[in-house]
């Protein structure tokens, strides 16, 4: 099983769900797991009976909310083992990324923007640890300036942090966020409406997590028309 963390102060709710779709397509069983302090996934996955703490079915994968660990799930779901090839983990708080012992993740992601509250904010999460934690910085910005990135490796200096060689950008654009929107009303997820820097994007995140598969394999779910 795969524990994948996405670590950061930013808004990164959409971003996972999507990432889970891709991962599902690829026919892995796939759990996302909200512990955000606005457990925004509580409003945008449907669910029949919400309650401090469930697990639901979206979009053929899973998606747990109010769970402070690991264990507290197997609990919920009566099981040893947790059933799932991926688990990918949306934290926003240093407590939350102790209790899921993400130093011994398979892989974490540092998501940002590059205002001030998500920079500090977001490395506030990872702490001042002992050992150099391997992140890779999943970037999103406007205008992808190398001065924004340059401000990022200062203020991360003397954090616990190692950065991965790998970037991945995510240029803002309007269109896709009215695809997000749009796609949260229906209560559904469809990549035809993204830009192709954003389907870009989740190709580079989801052959990242799954090196081991055919990279055209992935690039056909994200990018077919019709879907």
């Amino acid at each position: 099983m795969k524990k994948i963390g996405f670590i950061g102060a930013y808004d990164k709710t959409d971003l996972i769900l999507y990432v889970a779709k891709v991962l599902t397509e690829m026919k892995n069983k796939v759990l996302v797991i909200d512990t955000t302090i606005t457990q925004k996934a509580r409003y945008i996955v449907p669910c029949i009976a919400p309650s401090k703490c469930y697990v639901t079915e979206y979009e053929n994968f899973e998606v747990a909310v109010g769970f402070g660990d690991l264990e507290g799930i197997k609990k919920y779901l009566s099981v040893d083992e947790l059933p799932y090839d991926i688990i990918l983990i949306d934290i926003d708080d240093n407590t939350y990324f102790k209790k899921f012992n993400m130093m011994v993740a398979n892989k974490n992601y540092f998501v940002t923007g590059f205002d001030s509250y998500s920079l500090k904010k977001g490395l506030e999460i990872i702490g001042k640890m002992e050992d150099k934690l391997l992140m890779t910085k999943i970037l999103f910005s406007q205008e992808m300036l190398e001065e924004e990135d340059d401000y990022l490796n200062f203020l991360s200096f003397y954090y616990a942090v190692r950065w991965d060689n790998k970037k991945i950008y995510f240029p803002y654009e309007i269109g896709d966020n009215s695809a997000i929107i749009e796609n949260q009303r229906i209560a559904r997820i469809r990549f035809k409406n993204l830009s192709d820097t954003y389907k870009e994007g989740l190709y580079s995140i989801s052959e990242d997590i799954l090196p081991e598969s055919k990279k055209n394999d992935i690039r056909k779910i994200i990018f077919k028309r019709g879907e």
